[in-house]
């Protein structure tokens, strides 16, 4: 009987998490980001067209930081990813809100950068509701 229990628990944890946010508030919120970010699948279709300055954001949910290939990161953000970064909600609506700051504590190293400027200081768990829906269809 443990065993089954045990197994179920596992199950359960090795399914990603679905973002607490509201991915219809976040389809609305994510016209902010498409200045600089395209969502475009794995077969190259656009789901929503956007700038190519920053990196495609199709699968985003667990995906380690700095790591779209092809996409020129911050060498901080690549860092971060390196020192076992993943985007899940918690990180990416920090990350969203000061992306400076975020990684200068997550690095401790006061010098860390980023490429991205814009600071989102709400609905960060929307747009990655959003993010993570598109990625599920």
């Amino acid at each position: 009987m443990n065993r089954i229990v045990a197994s179920a628990i596992i199950a359960v944890l090795a399914v990603p998490a679905f973002a607490e946010g509201d991915a219809a508030k976040g389809e609305k919120a994510f016209k902010k980001c498409k200045a600089c970010h395209t969502i475009e699948n794995d077969a190259g279709e656009a789901i929503v067209k956007g700038g190519k300055t920053g990196p495609n954001l199709y699968g985003v949910a667990g995906r380690p930081a700095g790591s779209v290939e092809g996409f020129k990161y911050s060498d901080s953000l690549v860092a971060a990813g390196e020192k076992g970064l993943v985007w899940d909600e918690t990180t990416f609506v920090e990350y969203t809100r000061n992306p400076k700051e975020f990684l200068q504590t997550y690095l401790e190293d006061s010098g860390a950068k980023s490429k991205m400027t814009f600071k989102l200081k709400e609905g960060g768990e929307d747009i990655f509701a959003f993010l993570q829906s598109v990625a599920s269809e």
